[in-house]
């Protein structure tokens, strides 16, 4: 009698491992394609991924070098401080995208350019990305708004 619940206990165990690993191999199945990995324009630059990964790109738009093309095409460049990456998006951009706002963009690199298929702007001085955040810190070009309403609200 002992070893029939025994051997039930091993197969219902084994079942339940076996569900684990099968749904665990599912779920990084089905995120695989979700899964979007941020770089500053000065690690694309070192280290240039392949043009087939989506990735996010972010950093400050850089002066003087934004343009519009024809019809819903924009042309500029990101930079963290370190680095600059030409960007191309078509499509219509947020309200506050603007030369030296923030912005973090989704798309692939082709080399040369990135190719954005989605373009987010800091919608506040409140709020940035802390991916941007931290790689225009590393870069010394990031400015702490929120310090400074805080100092102008103490006086």
């Amino acid at each position: 009698m002992k070893s029939l619940k025994k051997q039930r206990r091993i197969q219902v165990i084994s079942m339940l491992a076996v569900a684990l690993v099968l749904s665990t191999a599912l779920i990084g199945y089905a995120m695989r394609d979700g899964i979007n990995f941020f770089r500053s324009p000065s690690e694309v630059i070192a280290a240039p991924p392949s043009p087939t990964e989506v990735f996010r790109i972010g950093g400050l738009v850089e002066e003087g070098t934004l343009r519009r093309g024809e019809g819903t095409t924009t042309f500029f460049n990101v930079t963290d401080g370190g680095a600059s990456v030409a960007v191309t998006y078509t499509g219509v951009m947020p309200d506050l995208f603007g030369e030296g706002e923030g912005m973090v963009g989704m798309g692939s690199f082709d080399g040369t350019t990135f190719v954005a298929t989605e373009i987010l702007a800091r919608h506040d001085e409140d709020y940035m990305p802390k991916e941007v955040v931290d790689a225009l810190k590393a870069q010394g070009v990031y400015k702490d708004y929120s310090a400074d309403e805080a100092g102008a609200n103490d006086s």
